[in-house]
This record gives C-alpha cells, sequence and structure tokens, in this order.
C-alpha cells in the first residue's frame, strides 16, 4: 500500500468524489444524535433504551448490598495505563506509568449504559440539548460536588476540557481538535462549539465521558507532570492506600453525591476495589490460588485447562464461570512495526503471517480453547467475508491506486495449516514472497541486497507468549530468519511502545459495536509517528483514511457496516499483523463470595460495577466481606 501524509481535511475532499461520498450528509450537526429541546441521553443514531425518569438500568439490582472487598489483578486498562506496574497516580497524560481504573475517581456529564451499544446518559449533566448546528448545551446538576465538599461548576468542567485538549495524552487531545470552545455560561450551564468539522461521535466518546477535574486543584498542580499524590476527584471511588508497583486501593465515598442518581442505583456496591500487580502471570494466579486476591479472569488456556484442580476449586470454594462476550473481540495479534525498512513490504510482511502455525498452536499449547482471528472486527457484524458486495466495492473503487489489488478480491483471511508445526505449503509460499521482496537466502540466512540479515525481536514484557513464539521462531529460522524473544520490565515496554521500538510487539484491542473517532488512533496516518498512539504499524494510508471517515460518518448502523466491511478489507490486505486467536467469552474464577444480578449487561463484564459481595459467605470462609 501507497504510504502517505495528508490532512484530514484533504481526506475528506477525496471523499467527495466516491460513491459513499453520501455518507456525509448531515454529519456536521447533530440530528439523531441530540434532538432539539433537553434531553436525558444520547446515542450515535438517536435510539434511546430508557425513558427519562427510568428508575434503573435492568442490569443492576436496586438493592444489592454494600460492602466487602474486590480482589483482582486488572484486565485492562487506557491511556497510560500499565497492567503490570505503576508509578504515577496521572492517568490522562502521556508521562508515566499509571494504575488502571483511575476512572473510578472522576466523574462525567454522562454514563455509559451497557446493555445498548453506545447511548449514555446524565451523571454530572442532567440533560443535554442542541443549540446551534454545531453547538451542544450541558444543563448540570446543581448538587454534583468534588469529594472535598466543594461544587463542582461549568467552569470546572470547561477547565477540564481545556486542559486535555492542551496537555491530555494524544489519544484524547487529537481526537478533540474538533472541539473549538467550551463556555461556562453561568454555574450550571456549559456550552461546547465546535468547528463544523467534527464526527457525529465526538461529543458521545469524548466530551460527555470525558474526566472532570477541579480547577481549584489544578490552580496548584501541574496537570501534565506525573505525581504520587491522589488527585481530587468527584466519582464513587477515591484512592486510598497504595504501594507503587505493588498495589492500589480504590475506596467507595460514603457521601458520593451521585449515589442515588437512577444511572448509579444498584452499582459501585464494594467497599472496596483492591488491584494487584505482578510481574508474571504464575505470581497472579499463585495469589488467587493461595485467596489472597478473590477474583481473576483466566487469559490462558493452559491455565484454564490444567491448574484450577486446587483443593479451594474442587471443594467448591472457588467457582469457575464462563459467561459470553457479546462485544466485538477486535484484534490480537503480534502487531509490525512497518515504519522499519526491513518490514516495509507487505510481501514480507505476508510472509511472517504464513509462518506461524495456529492451528498445531491450539491444538498443543491451547487445548482447542480459542477460534483463529482473522479480522480487525471480530465477533461482529463488521467482519469482511468473501467478496466485496457492491457497495462495498462502490467505496473501494475511487482509491484503486491507493489499494493492493488484493483488497478487491476475496478477504484476506489467516492462514490455515495442516497442524504439523511446519507447514511446507506454507512455508514454500512465505519463501517465494520473501525472494520477491529481495530478500534471498546467504549462506544459510535471509539477507538483501545490502547484505543486511533479516531478524526479527519480539519484544514484550510477559513471558507467557515466550511458549507461542519459541515454536513461531523455530519456523522463521526455517525461512532464514533470526527471531528471538526479549523480555523487558513494565516501565521499559511502555516506553519502547511510546515510542514504537520494536519489531513485533503482542497488543489486543478491540472497538464498540458503533466504532467511531477512536478508530483514528488505531489506523489513521496522523497518528502513525504520534508517540503514545494506537497504531502500532504505523499505517499511513489514504483509502484507510478515509475509509475511517465513512465508517464515522455513517448516516444508519447498517450503512456504518458496510463502510466497516470495506476498511476491514483494507487494513487485512495491508498484513500488517500476523493475527493470533479469540474467544467470545470471559473465563472467570473467584472465591465463592459475590453475587450478581440476574441479568448481566451486554456490553460488558460487569463485575466492578454490578456484582456484589455476600456477607455471610463471606464470613463461612473467613473471608473479608
Amino acid at each position: 500500500m501507497t504510504r502517505s501524509s495528508v490532512s484530514r481535511r484533504h481526506v475528506l475532499a477525496l471523499m467527495g468524489t466516491c460513491a459513499g461520498a453520501a455518507l456525509l450528509s448531515g454529519t456536521r450537526a447533530f440530528a439523531g444524535v441530540v434532538p432539539e429541546g433537553p434531553r436525558h441521553g444520547m446515542s450515535i443514531f438517536g435510539e434511546l433504551k430508557y425513558a427519562k425518569d427510568f428508575a434503573h438500568f435492568d442490569y443492576v439490582n436496586p438493592d444489592a448490598p454494600k460492602g466487602g472487598t474486590l480482589s483482582q489483578t486488572s484486565a485492562n486498562g487506557a491511556f497510560n495505563a500499565s497492567l503490570l506496574t505503576f508509578d504515577t497516580l496521572n492517568g490522562y497524560i502521556l508521562k508515566g506509568n499509571a494504575p488502571p481504573r483511575l476512572d473510578l475517581i472522576f466523574d462525567t456529564l454522562m454514563v455509559r449504559a451497557f446493555d445498548e451499544p453506545d447511548a449514555v446518559y446524565g451523571l454530572v449533566a442532567e440533560s443535554v440539548e442542541m443549540t446551534g448546528s454545531n453547538t451542544l448545551t450541558f444543563h448540570l446538576r446543581p448538587e454534583a460536588r468534588f469529594h472535598d465538599g466543594t461544587p463542582l461548576t461549568a467552569k470546572d468542567v470547561s477547565f477540564s476540557f481545556g486542559l486535555l485538549k492542551d496537555k491530555g495524552h494524544p489519544l484524547i487531545s487529537i481526537n478533540l481538535r474538533e472541539m473549538k470552545d467550551v463556555k461556562a455560561l453561568d454555574a450550571t450551564t456549559v456550552e461546547i462549539t465546535f468547528t463544523g468539522e467534527q464526527t457525529r461521535d465526538l461529543p458521545l466518546m469524548m466530551a460527555s465521558t470525558l474526566p472532570i477535574f477541579s480547577q481549584a486543584y489544578y490552580s496548584t498542580q501541574e496537570f501534565d507532570q506525573t505525581t504520587l499524590e491522589p488527585p481530587l476527584g468527584s466519582g464513587p471511588y477515591k484512592i486510598g492506600t497504595f504501594k507503587v508497583g505493588d498495589n492500589i486501593n480504590y475506596e467507595r465515598v460514603d457521601n458520593y453525591w451521585a449515589r442515588d442518581l437512577n444511572v448509579n442505583r444498584g452499582t459501585w456496591n464494594f467497599e472496596r476495589l483492591r488491584l494487584e500487580f505482578f510481574r508474571d502471570r504464575t505470581a497472579g494466579f499463585e495469589s488467587f490460588s493461595s485467596g489472597h486476591t478473590l477474583f481473576r479472569e483466566e487469559f490462558t488456556s493452559k491455565v484454564w485447562a490444567t491448574q484450577y484442580n486446587f483443593p479451594a476449586v474442587k471443594d467448591g470454594r472457588v467457582v469457575q464461570l464462563i459467561l459470553p462476550d457479546h462485544t466485538p473481540s477486535g484484534a490480537q495479534g503480534w502487531f509490525i512495526n512497518a515504519r522499519r525498512e526491513k518490514f516495509a513490504d507487505p510481501r514480507v510482511r505476508e510472509a511472517l503471517t504464513l509462518a506461524f502455525d495456529f492451528e498445531w498452536t491450539n491444538k498443543n499449547l491451547f487445548y482447542g480453547l480459542y477460534l483463529r482471528t482473522s479480522s480487525f472486527f471480530e465477533n461482529s457484524p463488521m467482519r469482511a467475508e468473501g467478496l466485496p458486495s457492491a457497495v462495498e466495492l462502490a467505496l473501494l473503487t475511487p482509491f484503486r491506486n491507493e489499494l493492493t489489488p488484493i483488497a478487491f478480491g476475496p478477504a484476506v483471511g489467516a492462514p490455515v495449516s495442516d497442524g504439523s508445526g511446519q507447514n511446507r505449503r506454507l512455508l514454500r509460499r512465505a519463501a517465494k514472497l520473501l525472494e520477491e521482496a529481495g530478500w534471498t537466502i546467504q549462506d544459510g540466512i535471509r539477507r538483501n541486497a545490502k547484505g543486511e540479515a533479516l531478524t526479527i525481536e519480539f519484544l514484550g514484557d510477559d513471558p507467557v507468549f515466550q511458549r507461542v513464539e519459541g515454536p513461531y521462531a523455530k519456523n522463521l529460522r526455517q525461512l532464514g530468519i533470526e527471531a528471538k524473544s526479549r523480555l523487558v520490565d513494565s516501565a521499559q515496554f511502555q516506553d519502547r511502545i511510546k515510542s514504537y521500538d520494536f519489531d513485533f510487539t503482542v497488543q489486543r484491542y478491540s472497538l464498540g459495536l458503533t466504532p467511531g473517532i477512536e478508530m483514528r488512533s488505531y489506523w489513521g496516518s496522523e497518528f502513525a509517528n504520534e508517540p503514545g498512539s494506537r497504531n502500532l504499524c504505523g499505517i499511513a494510508n489514504l483509502a484507510i483514511d478515509a475509509l475511517i471517515e465513512l465508517v464515522i460518518a455513517a448516516k444508519t448502523r447498517d450503512e456504518q457496516i458496510v463502510a466497516a466491511r470495506a476498511l476491514d478489507r483494507c487494513l487485512r490486505a495491508g498484513h500488517y499483523w500476523v493475527p493470533q486467536w479469540y474467544k467470545a467469552s470471559y473465563s472467570l474464577a473467584f472465591w465463592d463470595i459475590y453475587e450478581r444480578p440476574a441479568v448481566a449487561p451486554l456490553y460488558d463484564r460487569g463485575v466492578e460495577q454490578t456484582w456484589w459481595v455476600n456477607k455471610d459467605k463471606a464470613a463461612k470462609l473467613g473471608l473479608e466481606g
């Protein structure tokens, strides 16, 4: 694919020449997202499940008791969060490694409903309305308070959004560029004006769910610096005790101002959310099996299949539970740093994909528990299949000069081996691709015309992948490629990822059922060299940029699905990654002191937000309840 660096305005102008331009009409206003007149919620396509005066979300127990501790290792994090350690309590800048879930201490204008694809409902903002073609006005609840009792006002909202736009993590600041101005009209009214170039989901996915900071607090604190001073928040939890790199406790705020609002009823039931940090998964499992941590989501198939036989499992004190995951499984794989010259040719990247034998790996290492990932939108309707439909083809055709012909054929799928661990057919094909790309065998080593050897370093901070990388490296050596795993500490790993100092690295990310502006940070040209972005591969392609905008601009969910499928075809045709595996379920294990609502949220695990401790069970097991 042709690499390019173009402005988004240029992309939008070129989109006007393609059949998909019709998708753009009306997207510079918020029609559908926010009808005229104050409304209690927003959604991308305008539909809300819950009426204005709903009592609570359907997936909670409104009478759930409060108290007890949920202790676990974290499963995911955002922005500068690390799962293995932390050295700062500032989670919204590029610097440092923060603990996950700092979002618990900050309130937002609105909050997600996890039984709808993309709806948000009022928290700090009681309502929102469209007051101009590019202006939204949020009406705040006068009772909103920070943890020190001071009022949370429109000035704090205006200050916070400006601060994040100017000094926030690039994943926030760049996406906020189309937020032109934020004004506090009075203490409870904030007006957000956009440039006219904004996407429809910007107010929903960013502006309404950004953290609100105290202007008074940050008048004496440097926002863009790392710190171990717990910041002043307003959310359901505050930072309690912590030990850097070891653990952090989020303590429930007893006098939390919003505890009785309908969006919070039945939620945030734990008195304490405790995150433990371990350098490797073995230590984390031992902590759980010994009862030091009480909840665990298991990500290692071998452990799930063979090690949940310790006494507490056998006698029922520990429960194993598999819950369906209705969210898109997204993309997990070894992401290839195409910024590096040796990986710039897509034929080289395809050859590297052919050398990984998933079928052997799944049978011999994963106990057959996984499915192969092929799509960047895996486990969702946006996954491209077969030949492009007529509508997809109409979106792709204007960009024939920017795309490989492969994008116009059957959707690229992950190769299927014979399960031998060394599939000769695939390895011969890989060798041919490498030869065509100018990498020939010289004295048993794959070299280019300059005599440089083709080598690969797998960069990671978790040893669990080394057992998979070993057999993969063996196949690469059959091709004359020397490959090795390099394990570094979490801080060094984060720094190298932020600066794109790697060959291959494992990542998993997924988008929601209504993908939006976050796609730019995954695959957009302007993020290709922006430190700390999610565009790990360095993708910079005009067609991909344009298709991202078409997905964002879709007027209906059906149109968005079609545009996403076209985008998926282009990404897969570029061979930017070696796809790994997925399963559409959560594998959970926990000491039998926890209970959950009868109805689970469709689009979230729901544990931290909706589960609770059964104090009688906890007392019986002698655990904190």
